[in-house]
């Protein structure tokens, strides 16, 4: 019965965020209860769950997202995504601007959340395919997926980051494996824009001239100054994750120094203060309550409700006993990482939100981990990945980023269908099957 109350309890929280349209933390909180008292848990256990599931998962990350939500907020704001933008552009030609898009939107997503990423560089990729003179579909769905697949794969995106802390993964070797999966995906996804998409015409028609555009790089920081914020937390969180495999007894104090500073926390801590750096002048008001820090609080909020609903519904879970029910049921298909990346996929289909899928699909598969034989560090990386992965499958009218990207780029829903649900099918196939042949070399 354990398994029947698991399904129910999935299809009710993708009923009520669908359907009833209520909030995911409302409905991930509601039913982690009505989970815990099918299963006949005490109740003085399902308090005491609630409260261990909600604190604890937000100890280990909440601050992490917090702090990446501030980087995002200043590296929108000060036109540091412009800079980064002509950047690119400048390596790869202006008649790639399809690959200059997809690669500016995978770096761009990693602070900034895809919605805003978009937002934020239309007008710039609408300007650039009209100078170009190639069709807007292209560029538009190669900037989409580039969004799409750091968003959903690489930390510090908060989606990525609240898996591996709700897994127990290690960061920086989930870092280490999400670069070159997403690399490949980002491949994909370049070839399905260039050589797919972009045979869809669509007029770009950009709505801000090419003045507005230069007028705006002249306060803009430079790549490089922009590129910091980003750049200096992944390194320190690799060199962390690098160092942890020393013996304690071997490190060096400087070495020591290095692992508090590559701490995730402590890496975005550095990383909120490069972006700082970014204004041509900090005055308070920025930092202030009503300024751009005070907005990513309340921006950071939302992430930080769902995150804390789904450590409750996982440990709900893992304390009901579920765990070696449909660990003995599903270890036999010999599923390994498509398992988790069917159950991240359908969460996606259904209820639209990627955030949601990775949260509630981690907070499933993690009482069933070592059951299912996902027990080593490298096990657990690959496991996040696979559930980012299957984040992805399929973006399409129940996603807000769905009509981000056709509303801007003047799809209609036939072409948005065709163009970006189907981006996002190639680009997550392509990353669970990167993830399985890794781990048959690995494991």
């Amino acid at each position: 019965m354990l398994v029947v109350y698991l399904l129910l309890s999935i299809a009710l929280i993708i009923g009520l965020i669908n359907y009833l349209r209520l909030h995911p933390f409302l409905a991930l909180f509601m039913v982690a209860i009505f989970f815990g008292l099918a299963a006949g848990m005490d109740y003085q256990i399902i308090l005491q769950t609630i409260n261990d599931g909600f604190g604890g998962t937000l100890g280990k990350i909440g601050l992490v997202i917090i702090f990446g939500v501030i980087i995002g907020a200043f590296l929108e704001n000060t036109g540091g995504a412009y800079a980064l933008a002509e950047a690119v552009l400048k390596v790869v030609g202006k008649k790639r601007v399809p690959t200059a898009m997809g690669i500016l939107g995978y770096f761009v997503s990693i602070p900034v959340f895809a919605d805003s990423g978009f937002i934020l560089l239309s007008p710039l990729n609408k300007s650039l395919s009209k100078k170009a003179g190639i069709s807007l579909a292209g560029s538009a769905i190669a900037l989409a997926m580039g969004l799409t697949i750091a968003h959903n794969l690489v930390p510090p995106t908060p989606g990525p980051i609240a898996a591996a802390g709700i897994l127990n993964a290690d960061l920086g070797l989930v870092l280490a494996l999400a670069i070159p999966i997403s690399m490949v995906a980002l491949i994909m996804a370049l070839l399905f824009a260039t050589k797919f998409a972009a045979r869809t015409y669509i007029d770009p028609n950009p709505e801000i001239s090419q003045e507005n555009i230069d007028l705006r790089m002249k306060t803009a920081p430079s790549a490089f100054k922009a590129s910091l914020p980003i750049v200096v937390p992944i390194i320190l969180i690799m060199v962390n994750s690098r160092l942890r495999l020393i013996p304690s007894q071997e490190i060096a104090s400087w070495q020591s120094f290095l692992m508090f500073l590559g701490e995730p926390v402590i890496a975005l801590v550095i990383g909120m203060l490069l972006a700082f750096a970014l204004p041509k002048k900090l005055n308070r008001e920025l930092i202030s309550t009503d300024g751009w820090v005070g907005k990513a609080l309340k921006d950071s909020a939302n992430i930080l409700l769902i995150t804390g609903a789904g450590g409750v519904f996982g440990k709900m879970l893992q304390n009901s006993g579920i765990a070696e029910v449909m660990g003995d049921a599903l270890s036999d298909l010999n599923l390994s990482f498509f398992l988790p990346f069917l159950i991240a996929s359908a969460i996606k289909l259904a209820q639209g939100s990627s955030t949601v899928a990775l949260i509630t699909a981690a907070s499933i598969v993690f009482p069933m981990m070592g059951s299912l034989g996902f027990v080593t560090e490298m096990d657990k990386a690959l496991l996040v990945i696979s559930i980012g992965a299957g984040s992805m499958v399929v973006s399409h009218a129940n996603d807000s980023f769905f009509w981000v990207v056709t509303q801007m780029s003047g799809m209609n829903i036939g072409k948005g269908y065709k163009l970006h649900s189907l981006g996002t099918l190639v680009i997550g196939l392509t990353s669970i099957i990167s993830v399985l042949i890794i781990s048959l070399f690995v494991n």
